[in-house]
């Protein structure tokens, strides 16, 4: 495809996904409404986003062959997750595949203290951290309490993350590879999605407010719009574009951030792909994260981000003391509220806390849309054939 040649035999283009969970199954559908076809790369058959490309190879994402494979047969490469053997990748980059976002920014992302780096070399305000490759109560007395560990990789959904508000915490510490972030009392926490063109062309969606589930670290119910002032809501979408013109991403990325009591606003981390806190998109936007994605790697004009309705939306997780094929209760009377759209993401087996579906809920008025969202969260219960 070239800016001065638009004409695009059907298929518009073949597609490479690595990875085939929800954000991959959600891709899938985008692609098809845009005519392009896709193969997913998922080391498990008929893979959530398996079940609707059609076409999956079977294999790992640290598999080299197989990424030859995905890469070989598509015109272009993304994922929907970020523990992928770039070394591989950068291989095939350098032998003219289009994989984007770019390798070499997956590697430095994917290693979250390389990531705070990038960040402090460009200038983007992010809270003050440290190197912890080998835990050590006395080098974390030595940062200051209270802290927060991220391990290097592997992280994500809560995962890897370890919140210490004293010395007596750090038994509690992860005993991997690390590093510790000042702890930051943020009076919120925002995400911002934005895309970026392989013209460089930008564009950014409103911020959301992400509100976490207690103790868990894990997103329970987002808000679109942000409850912010209009300043700080342009200085959020600000701070997001500079993010990613700093690391020259193509396609889109996931800022999240804190907002201070004192108003400054920190970039948290980067998610390299389509995420999360954009899902609402889907009902809420005139175009949706997921299609945003595709029409940046494929470079094809960035749609428009406008916030059409208020939304809230709401992740379904698994209920804790269940396993197995998934049982879902409260269906139909989640349905019956005015403004709820279901996702189900099509998991063979459900756990505790693990992500099945997202629910979005669209109203005139942003409290009112959170009011259902939590009515939905009483309702609807993810369960299993077997109790554990």
């Amino acid at each position: 495809m070239t800016a001065t040649d638009d004409r695009y035999p059907y298929p518009v283009a073949q597609l490479g996904i690595i990875g085939g969970g929800q954000l991959g199954r959600m891709l899938v559908a985008a692609a098809k409404r845009i005519g392009c076809t896709c193969t997913v790369l998922d080391p498990y058959p008929n893979s959530p986003a398996g079940q609707l490309s059609g076409q999956q190879i079977v294999g790992t994402y640290h598999d080299p062959a197989a990424l030859r494979e995905l890469v070989s047969d598509c015109d272009v490469t993304t994922f929907d997750i970020e523990d992928i053997d770039t070394d591989a990748l950068a291989v095939l980059s350098a032998e003219g595949h289009r994989i984007f976002p770019c390798p070499g920014l997956l590697a430095d992302i994917q290693d979250k203290l390389r990531q705070k780096e990038v960040l402090l070399d460009a200038g983007i305000p992010s809270a003050e951290f440290a190197p912890a490759d080998a835990p050590d109560p006395e080098a974390f007395a030595r940062f200051g309490y209270p802290l927060v560990q991220k391990a290097r990789r592997g992280g994500y959904d809560g995962r890897g993350v370890q919140v210490m508000q004293s010395a007596a915490d750090f038994d509690k510490h992860l005993p991997v590879p690390s590093l510790v972030e000042r702890f930051i009392p943020a009076r919120l926490e925002l995400a911002v999605m934005v895309a970026r063109g392989q013209d460089g062309a930008t564009v950014a969606y409103p911020p959301v407010e992400m509100c976490m589930r207690a103790g868990e670290n894990i997103l329970d119910i987002l808000l679109a719009p942000a409850r912010i002032d209009t300043a700080t809501a342009e200085a959020a979408r600000q701070l997001a574009v500079e993010t990613v013109e700093v690391l020259a991403g193509i396609g889109i990325f996931g800022i999240e951030m804190f907002l201070t009591e004192a108003g400054e606003l920190l970039v948290n981390e980067v998610a390299p792909r389509t995420h999360n806190s954009g899902h609402y998109t889907i009902e809420a936007c005139v175009t949706d994260q997921f299609e945003q994605h595709l029409r940046a790697i494929a470079g094809l004009p960035l749609g428009v981000t406008d916030l059409l309705r208020p939304a809230a939306m709401l992740n379904l997780l698994g209920e804790p003391g269940f396993r197995g094929r998934p049982v879902i209760r409260g269906l139909r009377a989640a349905l019956a509220i005015p403004g709820v759209s279901v996702h189900l993401y099509g998991k063979a087996e459900t756990r505790a806390h693990r992500k099945m579906g997202h629910v979005t809920v669209l109203d005139a008025d942003i409290e009112q849309a959170r009011a259902k969202a939590e009515q939905v969260r009483d309702l609807i219960r993810i369960e299993g054939e077997e109790t554990v």
